[in-house]
């Protein structure tokens, strides 16, 4: 409910102020202060605020933004107005509805399914085609792609995937990760940004991190840099020291509260 005091605020301002304290816990004070500097300058944090805030959003996705920090995440992704976005393997869609308010009209956003989801479960596309067809998300295109040949219409801005790289590493193959992260390699414009975020396994972890849906971050960049991508950053958003790394993701004593990396790599602009 917006106070008295809110209410007296400017209407940017008052976004402003919004996703500030969205972010506040995520980042250390000196990023904080660079995002305060970003927001008083314009319009990313702004369009960060009101995706987050849109009616649009269902229940069960503004329940889930207490652990998921998307406004932690998506200043740190450098999400903005008039990008076109690359969301592989969305699940339900809930960064996708994110990436759609936050782009607007003048971006796009694509839901890329892989073929050999469709291939197991015929109806896997059918929320994100619900999605695509609201008129709230009219920037959004649903495809499926075999995921060595991402293929979109144009160049994108940005290639994300959350919580999905262990499943290609160690679902089908370390291979199979790497040639997906060419695809994204090649689906991005000079300069684009690669974001991978995941569930963390301890250090140099083997056994059956499979059945653990988890990953030891270095191999994510690994993958990533033999891909041709730059290293730029690490959030530190989503940790949590207390995890114990060895309990499936899905255990209920840590399901929604798992350490996970937010890893940062950019395409090398020449």
């Amino acid at each position: 409910m917006m106070t008295a005091r809110c209410a007296a605020l400017p209407r940017a301002a008052f976004w402003s102020a919004a996703v500030l304290g969205l972010a506040a816990a995520a980042f250390p004070p000196a990023a904080h202060a660079r995002i305060a500097t970003t927001l008083s300058a314009g319009s990313p944090g702004l369009a960060i605020a009101q995706a987050i805030s849109n009616a649009d959003r269902p229940a069960t996705d503004r329940a889930r933004d207490a652990d998921r920090k998307p406004a932690a995440l998506l200043a740190f992704a450098g999400v903005r107005r008039g990008m076109a976005i690359a969301d592989v393997m969305p699940g339900q869609g809930y960064f996708t509805r994110l990436f759609a308010n936050a782009v607007g009209p003048t971006g796009h956003v694509w839901a890329v399914e892989p073929a050999w989801l469709l291939e197991k479960h015929p109806g896997a596309l059918n929320a994100m085609n619900a999605l695509a067809q609201q008129p709230s998300f009219a920037n959004v295109s649903v495809v499926t792609r075999k995921l060595d040949a991402l293929a979109l219409p144009r160049k994108v801005d940005m290639v994300w995937t959350s919580q999905n790289y262990h499943d290609l590493y160690y679902g089908q193959s370390p291979d199979a990760a790497l040639a997906f992260d060419k695809a994204a390699f090649a689906a991005l414009k000079p300069g684009g940004i690669f974001m991978v975020i995941d569930h963390v396994a301890a250090p140099g972890a083997t056994g059956d991190l499979a059945s653990l849906h988890r990953i030891d971050p270095a191999l994510i960049r690994q993958q990533a840099e033999a891909a041709g991508f730059v290293f730029q950053a690490e959030s530190k958003a989503l940790a949590n020291p207390s995890d114990p790394h060895d309990k499936p993701v899905f255990d209920p004593s840590i399901r929604g509260r798992t350490d996970q990396a937010i890893l940062k790599f950019r395409k090398p602009a020449r």
